[in-house]
């Protein structure tokens, strides 16, 4: 039988589904492959088991713990997809602000009824045997990961980080243009593609598994930033991670 695997979604834009939708003839392929058993965005019903399951989005609330709890239970393999589900991402950003003034500000009058807790990334609820990182994810790196998966092989993600693609592809450096860059400390694995595309790194794949954060400090101080504005650069991804703390 063909491996059984499941998208399941949280708190998130559900960009990173889009992002494996967005693969389109080689999504297709993945059927010669794998039988999809649940993925809300292009299809309806559950199963009782699943060999892999790809979770997007942060944990926000006591009923979403509980359903993900449930997802655990039944699945052989869980994976965090994208950074909401690995960090908790932007929606962790939360956290510096007065939850209920927040919800008051999005949902106005219906707020009350309205019960969340501090954005979590899935590993604080339960056991996560993987991670694909990144705001979206990228939809090579989610095949990788798959092929790996199916082949009893654990993952492997760069242990570099991001300044050594945009060295390899020759981009000009962010920091000479006198923009703020996360690159020096972030995981790489995007192909630089924010740089590539005139912006600068966020963070968004989380820091390597050692970054050389006191050097980094001091390359901001001297670019004029002060510790709150470091801070501040960390924490757009990163609250719940190394970087934000």
């Amino acid at each position: 039988m063909k491996p059984r695997i499941g998208f399941f979604d949280f708190t998130g834009c559900e960009g990173c589904q889009l992002s494996v939708l967005n693969l389109e003839e080689e999504f297709l392929e993945l059927l010669d492959l794998v039988e999809i058993a649940e993925f809300r965005e292009v299809m309806s019903g559950q199963t009782d088991s699943l060999d892999i399951a790809f979770v997007e989005g942060s944990i926000c609330r006591p009923e979403e713990e509980e359903r993900l709890r449930a997802i655990r239970a039944k699945t052989r393999t869980l994976v965090a997809l994208g950074a909401c589900a690995d960090t908790a991402g932007v929606n962790a950003l939360v956290r510096f602000r007065d939850a209920h003034q927040v919800r008051r500000h999005i949902y106005g009058d219906d707020h009350p009824h309205l019960a969340t807790d501090l954005p979590r990334p899935l590993s604080e609820v339960v056991r996560v045997d993987c991670r694909i990182p990144g705001c979206p994810i990228d939809g090579r790196e989610f095949l990788d990961v798959l092929q790996a998966l199916l082949m009893g092989r654990p993952p492997e993600l760069p242990s570099y980080a991001v300044c050594v693609e945009c060295k390899l592809a020759e981009l000009p450096c962010t920091f000479d243009r006198g923009d703020i860059c996360l690159g020096p400390v972030t995981r790489a694995g995007c192909a630089a593609v924010c740089i590539a595309g005139g912006d600068r790194c966020r963070g968004c794949r989380g820091l390597i598994d050692t970054p050389r954060q006191a050097p980094y400090w001091r390359i901001l101080e001297e670019a004029g930033l002060t510790e709150e504005e470091i801070l501040k650069e960390f924490r757009t991804f990163n609250i719940a991670g190394k970087g934000g703390r």
